[in-house]
C-alpha cells in the first residue's frame, strides 16, 4: 500500500499551511477561548472557502466528498495550527446526516455546512463543543433514558441554544456546555457508525498535526536556549527525547492515511490512539524540555500542549481504540 501523498494533495496542505500561517492562529485561539468569535468566524470562513468542509458532504448536497485522505490532510494542518472551534464535530454532524435514510434534513442542512455558512457542533454525551457558537447543534440520545449503547434506541435532534455557561475545560479553546435538551427531532435510530468513524480519523490527524508543531517549537527553542555556553539542543539526552517523540509522530502518519484508506473501525481506531498518544508524548517532552516557561499560559506552546492531551480522550480514550482493534472492530452500532 503506497502512503506518499500525491502532488495535489501536497499542494492543498501546502495552502492550507500558507493561509493559516498568515492568520496569527494564537491570537484567533485566545479571543475563541474568552468567548470572541469574530475572528474564529472570520477564519472559518476562509477554510471553508479552501473546500475543506465540502470534503465531508457528498456531491448530491452540494460538496466534495466524502474524502476521508484529503480531511485527513486538512486536519493535521489545522492541528498543525491549533485553529479553534468544533472542526471536527462539523465534518462529522455532516457525515452524520449523509447517512440518514430520512433525506430531508440532509438537503436542508448540508449545503450550509458545505460552505461554511454553518457551523455545527455534535455530542453523545453530557457535554457539547462550543454549543454557544455553532448553528447548528446536533445530540443523539437514547430513547427512554438510558446508557447509549448497541442496541440502544436512539433519538437525533436539532438542540436549542445552551441555557447554561461553559464548564471549565483543560483546554481553555475546547468550551463545554451541558448539552441542551429537546428541540427537533431529525431521526430515530441514526445510523452512528460512519459518523463515529469521521470523528475518531479527524481527531487523529489534528493531533497528528499538535504533535508536529510541538516538535517544530521544541527543537528550535532548544537550538536557541543554552547551558554552560552550550545549546541544550546538543546534548545526548535532549536529543534522545526528542528523537523518541520524532519516530512516534512518523509511526503514526501511515496509519494515519493507511486508515483514511480503508476507514474500518479497527483501522481508524489504531490511527487515532497512536496519533493522539505520539502527540501526548510529544506534549510532555516539549513541556520538560521548555522548562519553567512551558507552563505559563502566556506562553503560545500552552495552546498546542492543552489540545493534545484534551484530543486524547475525545471521541474514544486510548483504552476504548484499543478495545476496538483488540476486538477486531469493537462494538457495532
Amino acid at each position: 500500500m503506497r502512503f506518499l501523498l500525491d502532488p495535489e494533495q501536497r499542494a492543498f496542505a501546502a495552502s492550507l499551511d500558507a493561509m493559516l500561517t498568515s492568520a496569527d492562529t494564537p491570537t484567533v485561539t485566545r479571543d475563541w477561548s474568552h468567548g470572541d468569535h469574530t475572528s474564529g468566524r472570520a477564519l472559518w470562513g476562509r477554510i471553508a472557502e479552501a473546500g475543506v468542509f465540502a470534503l465531508a458532504v457528498p456531491e448530491t448536497y452540494e460538496g466534495l466528498g466524502p474524502r476521508p485522505v484529503e480531511l485527513a490532510v486538512a486536519f493535521v494542518e489545522l492541528g498543525r495550527h491549533a485553529v479553534p472551534g468544533p472542526l471536527v464535530e462539523t465534518v462529522t454532524a455532516a457525515t452524520l446526516l449523509a447517512s440518514l435514510d430520512d433525506t430531508g434534513p440532509a438537503k436542508r442542512l448540508l449545503p450550509s455546512l458545505a460552505s461554511g455558512e454553518s457551523t455545527a457542533t455534535l455530542t453523545t454525551g453530557p457535554y457539547a463543543l462550543d454549543a454557544d457558537m455553532a448553528d447548528l447543534r446536533l445530540t443523539i440520545s437514547a430513547r427512554p433514558p438510558a446508557p447509549l449503547d448497541a442496541g440502544t434506541p436512539t433519538e437525533l435532534r436539532l438542540a436549542p441554544p445552551p441555557d447554561h455557561p461553559p464548564r471549565p475545560s483543560l483546554d481553555p479553546a475546547r468550551r463545554l456546555f451541558p448539552t441542551p435538551h429537546g428541540g427537533e427531532l431529525l431521526a430515530t435510530g441514526p445510523p452512528l457508525g460512519p459518523a463515529l468513524l469521521m470523528a475518531r480519523l479527524t481527531t487523529a490527524a489534528q493531533a497528528l498535526g499538535v504533535g508536529l508543531a510541538l516538535l517544530d517549537k521544541t527543537v528550535a527553542h532548544v537550538k536557541r536556549r543554552t547551558q554552560f555556553g552550550t545549546p541544550i539542543g546538543s546534548f545526548q539526552a535532549v536529543k534522545h527525547q526528542l528523537a523518541d517523540a520524532k519516530i512516534a509522530l512518523e509511526f503514526a502518519r501511515p496509519l494515519l492515511f493507511g486508515a483514511a484508506l480503508t476507514m474500518t473501525e479497527e483501522d481508524v481506531a489504531a490511527a487515532k490512539v497512536t496519533a493522539c498518544e505520539a502527540a501526548y508524548r510529544t506534549a510532555r517532552t516539549a513541556l520538560q524540555l521548555h522548562g519553567a516557561i512551558g507552563y505559563t499560559a502566556e506562553y503560545d506552546l500552552s495552546l498546542w500542549l492543552t489540545k493534545a492531551r484534551a484530543l486524547r480522550t475525545a471521541w474514544g480514550t486510548p483504552d476504548e481504540c484499543r478495545e476496538t482493534v483488540l476486538s477486531g472492530g469493537g462494538r457495532r452500532w
